[in-house]
């Protein structure tokens, strides 16, 4: 698994990423997130992981503006499981959700990204297995009404008809 990229948080409230040697903003971390980048945020004079309070901040953000991933009765439900004795099974529950989701996403885009690299393959593969079926219906067919050939007596791997 790849390194996570380390984000510093100074007391100015301003974000650095060091490997970028630049400040960010979180919409800039949302971005490196949407591409797959994992990030640590870290407190620059302790040291303290700030990673979740980052990340609810980036959530919070994209809750206020066109439409929510998270309704009223879903954040209403999340507030009743804390403090609750299922809310170790409910967080596994959510993250195997979610990561179900992101599986079945990333073969959806798999599969889009064959269909849209040859529109044609899936017609292809199709169009060659229902000739393969064909020919083995065929044979099938012709085998059945083809009369066996002649035993030659001279063989001997031929039994001798009586």
């Amino acid at each position: 698994m790849a390194e996570a990229r380390v984000i510093k948080k100074y007391s100015n409230r301003r974000l650095y990423d060091a490997t970028a040697s630049r400040h960010v903003t979180l919409e800039d971390l949302r971005k490196l997130i949407i591409g797959g980048a994992k990030i640590k945020v870290v407190d620059d004079k302790s040291g303290e992981d700030l990673t979740r309070q980052i990340l609810l901040q980036i959530i919070a953000e994209q809750e206020q503006f066109g439409t929510p991933v998270l309704s009223t009765e879903l954040l209403e439900a999340i507030v009743r499981f804390y403090g609750n004795p299922v809310q170790e099974v409910f967080t596994r529950y959510l993250e195997q959700s979610l990561g179900g989701i992101m599986q079945q996403q990333r073969v959806m885009q798999h599969e889009m990204a064959r269909a849209l690299e040859s529109p044609m393959a899936p017609l292809a593969e199709l169009a060659r297995q229902n000739m393969e079926l064909w020919a083995q219906m065929q044979a099938s067919m012709l085998s059945s009404v083809t009369p066996a050939p002649p035993a030659d007596p001279a063989k001997p791997d031929h039994p001798r008809k009586r």
